[in-house]
């Protein structure tokens, strides 16, 4: 009897822990789990400066108070670069393992790329990867479709490197507003097309065509993108309460990252703005538009706050608000042991 109720119990702890994980990924790939309540959503006393302009993308700097004073941040770049933070293979699409080898925090974005495993993925999800966390799993989109293998010299089993964001708002929508693989996919092909033609050239690889971040790496989107980045890159030197910005394609504002961390904002800076040149490229549009203006960008963070808002659980340490209407869609990442401080704020206006 003392073996049989060994058994028994050893099956429901295993049960226990495998339900818990489900419940993790899925509570990240479609948004749900706890609700935990309401949130209320303030924008705080943003500054704007610009416009800052290149060609059809244009920039407005937003100035803000810095809520993490003292407190770093490793982006999952730097983390890969230094070998501080292992992306796993799980061979599941949508699932990834992630382990923070290090005594710093690790700050993951959606839309950050890994490259390498059996297929490139973005993460679908912000989190924040406790120091010596052993292996959490993260929910993921492939956005190369037809590999499932290990490619070239690249190990099959992790991921590496996450040099890029992924680069077109229609990606991000498929992805965080959907939850759609098809949608990513999709996507991922309307933006290979339409770099296609702006460059002049397939940026498709011929070692695997349907990868996004191979496109990404053409050298004629690379020179292309150098000229956008080359003019804009130094707008944030100098001043150590810009924490975000707001973009605008062809006179119209796309979408917005904000961050409660000015020195987690310009570590991200260079892929962020990498990832806007690219999607101006795939955007470029030859006849004359409007400029955008200060104000557009003012009353698009405005709008995007004023939807009914819920918030929902990560991890057990982040939390996801959610706010839409029928223009905008809002996210806002909370940490919940830094007093549930929002981390970063994503406003993506969807037409």
């Amino acid at each position: 009897m003392k073996k049989e109720a060994f058994v028994l119990t050893l099956g429901l702890v295993l049960f226990s822990v495998v339900a818990g994980v489900g419940m993790v990924i899925n509570a990240q790939r479609r948004g749900t789990g706890r609700i935990l309540k309401p949130a209320q959503i303030q924008a705080g006393d943003y500054r704007l400066s610009g416009p800052f302009t290149h060609n059809n993308l244009t920039i407005f700097l937003v100035h803000g108070k810095n809520m993490f004073e003292g407190k770093t941040f490793l982006t999952l770049q730097e983390a890969m670069v230094q070998k501080k933070v292992v992306v796993y293979e799980t061979k599941s699409v949508n699932e990834l393992s992630i382990q923070n080898l290090s005594d710093e925090d690790i700050y993951v974005q959606s839309g950050d790329i890994v490259k390498g495993g059996q297929q490139d993925r973005m993460i679908g999800v912000d989190l924040i990867v406790p120091r010596r966390s052993g292996k959490m799993p993260i929910a993921a989109f492939c956005v190369e479709h037809g590999r499932w293998s290990g490619r070239g010299n690249e190990r099959s089993t992790v991921f590496s490197s996450s040099s890029d964001f992924v680069s077109t708002k229609e990606i991000k929508l498929a992805a965080k507003r959907s939850n759609s693989q098809g949608g990513v996919w999709e996507s991922v092909t309307v933006a290979q097309d339409k770099l296609s033609q702006n460059v002049g050239a397939r940026v498709n690889s011929t070692v695997s065509a349907s990868s996004l971040q191979l496109a990404v790496e053409n050298r004629k989107v690379q020179e292309t993108a150098d000229s956008y980045i080359k003019a804009l890159s130094h707008i944030v030197n100098g001043s150590k309460d810009v924490i975000g910005y707001v973009f605008a394609i062809n006179g119209k504002v796309n979408s917005a990252d904000v961050y409660g961390s000015n020195s987690l904002f310009k570590k991200l800076w260079p892929k962020l703005l990498k990832a806007n040149a690219i999607e101006a490229i795939a955007e470029l549009q030859k006849d004359k538009f409007a400029p955008a203006k200060p104000e557009h960008a003012r009353s698009f963070l405005a709008e995007g706050e004023k939807a009914k808002a819920s918030e929902k659980e990560v991890s057990a340490r982040v939390g996801l608000v959610t706010a839409e209407d029928e223009k905008n869609i809002f996210f806002e990442t909370r940490d919940r042991a830094n007093k549930d401080a929002w981390i970063h704020r994503n406003y993506i206006k969807k037409n």
